[in-house]
């Protein structure tokens, strides 16, 4: 069923103030950084990026994607800016290296030193460069943080393009239950939207189930439209069979914790969505339903 709900205008407010970017210096890892900086630089929030080596011999600061370079090549900045141009965007970035041979948990006492409200890292199928952003790394951080979390699976290029900074989003597949409450995917769906100046697109809200769709207000976004879609059948499936049918070009989905509507991804179920979702995923816990 498919049908389209009225929108309601909403405000935005100021939100992201600090963002967090795991690299193990992949090609995957590449690709989470330049919607990490496209985040911070859209929010004018701080950046930190983070990789964990097994030994100090295995650092290497070099291996760090190049900020000044990536915004020069964005056309933000004019060629061989100074370092305080960057700053001067209103950002600050600071990289990070430490030695842990749990890369998870250095990852979250990170996050226990220095609150963050934005993750952003790649999911690999297989083990990166490094080899160490994997299942065991990206699930654990998603579940126990309780940060808002963007997984850019490995292989997707994302709706950020690394090599000019250009934005392709134009449908957004947001699934919703009754726990956790719809309108923090919905309305995170939206200001994501609006907070990257997209034009027009659509809007997917997905219910899975025999029971009622959820009650919720669609915000306010010109050139945007609201679909509404209710179906039965495998919650897992039906999200990965949307999100190719709609095009989807990054999923929002809402979390409450233990209890919440994506109780149901964890295990082997998590790693099937993560692993077949045709482009990003940003889990969103209840208590902090914000978005860039």
């Amino acid at each position: 069923m498919v049908r389209t709900m009225t929108a309601s205008a909403s405000p935005i407010r100021p939100i992201l103030g600090s963002i967090l970017h795991p690299s193990d210096f992949s090609e995957a890892s590449r690709v989470a950084f330049g919607h990490a900086l496209k985040a911070a630089l859209v929010a004018k929030a701080s950046l930190a990026m983070l990789h964990v080596a097994p030994t100090h011999s295995d650092s290497d600061w070099s291996a760090f994607p190049g900020v000044r370079e990536t915004l020069e090549r964005w056309k933000i900045l004019p060629p061989n800016s100074p370092r305080s141009a960057v700053p001067d965007l209103g950002i600050n970035v600071r990289k990070v290296v430490a030695v842990q041979s749990d890369p998870a948990k250095m990852v979250l006492d990170f996050l226990e030193t220095h609150p963050t409200d934005l993750v952003v890292l790649a999911h690999h199928q297989r083990a990166g460069l490094m080899g160490w952003i994997r299942r065991s790394v990206s699930e654990p951080v998603a579940r126990m943080s309780g940060e808002m979390t963007l997984f850019i699976p490995d292989g997707c290029p994302g709706f950020v393009n690394i090599d000019d900074g250009s934005v392709s989003l134009n449908n957004i597949l947001v699934p919703v239950a009754a726990e956790p409450r719809a309108q923090t995917a919905v309305s995170a769906a939206a200001r994501m939207a609006r907070s990257l100046q997209r034009p027009e697109g659509r809007f997917t809200v997905l219910h899975v189930g025999e029971d009622a769709m959820p009650v919720f207000e669609c915000p306010d976004v010109p050139g945007w439209t609201w679909d509404i879609q209710k179906t039965t059948g495998s919650v897992i499936d039906e999200i990965i069979l949307a999100a190719k049918a709609t095009r989807a070009d990054a999923i929002v989905m809402a979390t409450n914790g233990r209890d919440g509507f994506l109780d149901a991804l964890r295990g082997s179920n998590s790693e099937r969505v993560l692993q077949k979702s045709p482009c990003p995923l940003l889990v969103i816990p209840e208590a902090s339903p914000l978005v860039f």
